[in-house]
């Protein structure tokens, strides 16, 4: 590109991004319905987590979900999910202590929400209760198999570290 437009197409794209930085930006977006939408969606989560109830979690996953639990593996498609969904709930009642949105942003048919969790995780067996801290990074889509009409389509953790 020579140098005389380089400039210009410079200034023109800073420019124009300005108002998509202050969309990514801003905490909350979307209607109140989408929002309260999605919370339902969330409540609806941990609900069957604390029931043990790996069906009803997977109700509200996109049949295409890919999740990054940890920095070793990840995971592609709802039915990956369930044997490590089952093991897990097969051994530990788990708690939703904390789930606080710190962002939610909604653009059409996808929503990408950024929480910090605490889940208090006890065996059924034998063992002490731990407690499990991180945040998550979960984008939802609209999707007509979801109860509340959004599934999570791709979901990170990031553990809380020790200091």
């Amino acid at each position: 590109m020579k140098a005389k437009y380089f400039y210009p197409v410079t200034v023109v794209s800073f420019l124009l991004s300005i108002p998509s930085y202050a969309q990514l930006t801003a905490p909350f977006t979307g209607s109140k319905a989408e929002c309260d939408s999605l919370k339902n969606t969330s409540l609806a989560i941990r609900a069957a987590f604390a029931r043990g109830d790996v069906n009803g979690i997977l109700l509200y996953h996109h049949p295409n979900v890919t999740k990054a639990l940890d920095y070793r593996t990840y995971q592609v498609g709802i039915e990956s999910l369930r044997p490590g969904l089952r093991g897990t709930l097969d051994n530990f009642t788990l708690e939703f202590i904390e789930n606080n949105t710190e962002s939610l942003y909604i653009n059409g048919d996808t929503a990408v929400e950024q929480t910090l969790f605490t889940i208090k995780g006890t065996p059924k067996v034998k063992g002490k209760p731990f407690i499990f801290k991180g945040r998550s990074m979960i984008v939802y889509v609209r999707y007509k198999g979801s109860p509340t009409g959004w599934a999570t389509v791709r979901e990170m953790i990031q553990p809380e570290t020790a200091p």
